[in-house]
This record gives C-alpha cells, structure tokens and sequence, in this order.
C-alpha cells in the first residue's frame, strides 16, 4: 500500500513538472497551456494555498486540488505530447519553484487578510 502511495506522489510531482514544461511549448494548444501554466504554478510554488499546519485543510490542497488540476491539465494536452514532457520532465535533475505562484499565494492571503480587517473594521468600529 505504502509502495502504491510512493509511485502515486512521483507520478504527480513529474507531472507537475511535465506541465511546466508543457506550459513553455508552442505545440500545446492554448487552452491547455493556460491551464498547465496555472496548475503548474500552483503545484510548484514553494508556498501552499491552505498551510500544511492547519489540522486537515492543510494537506486538502496537497491530496486533492493540486492532483485534480494536474489530472485536468493532463487531459487538455495531447497524449503523443504530453509523453514527451514526461519524458523531459523524467530527465531534469531538479524540480523547478514557481516564483510567480509563491507571489500569487502571497497576494491572495493578504488580499484575505485585508478583507478580514475591512470587515471587523465595519462590524466593531
């Protein structure tokens, strides 16, 4: 079981970077970029959405949203291409970060926290 699970995370953390890659590539139709680009920056970006401290919620993203974004991402790219960006994906030495999707992470908390402040602001004030 233990063993399944392991092969599981690894085909999702390639995947990831596969769509990094397929996020780059001019054969990938455009659709399907946008959504690789955004899945991709999602999954690879050093900070998560939901904190993995927060009991529960904070391995929600990690177990469900980012393999449901990579499964769709997957399906919008054609199966001949998307082998090859397993193939490269497979090759890399590194796992890339996404500098891009860590400042969108960023802005949303504290959009979220502003939102938080404007409202206690109105209700207490």
């Amino acid at each position: 079981m233990l063993k399944r699970i392991t092969q599981w995370a690894g085909r999702v953390k390639r995947d990831a970077v596969a769509l990094w890659i397929a996020a780059r590539d001019p054969r990938t139709p455009l659709i399907a970029k946008a959504v690789a680009a955004a899945v991709a920056a999602y999954a690879l970006s050093p900070i998560d959405l939901i904190p993995d401290f927060i009991p529960v919620l904070g391995y929600l993203d990690d177990l469900l949203i980012g393999p449901a974004g990579i499964a769709l991402a997957v399906r919008l790219i054609p199966a001949e291409l998307m082998s090859e960006f397993r193939r490269q994906a497979d090759e890399r030495a590194g796992r890339p970060r996404s500098a891009v999707g860590a400042a969108i992470i960023v802005l949303i908390w504290l959009l979220g926290l502003a939102a938080l402040g404007f409202w206690a602001f109105q209700r207490f004030h």
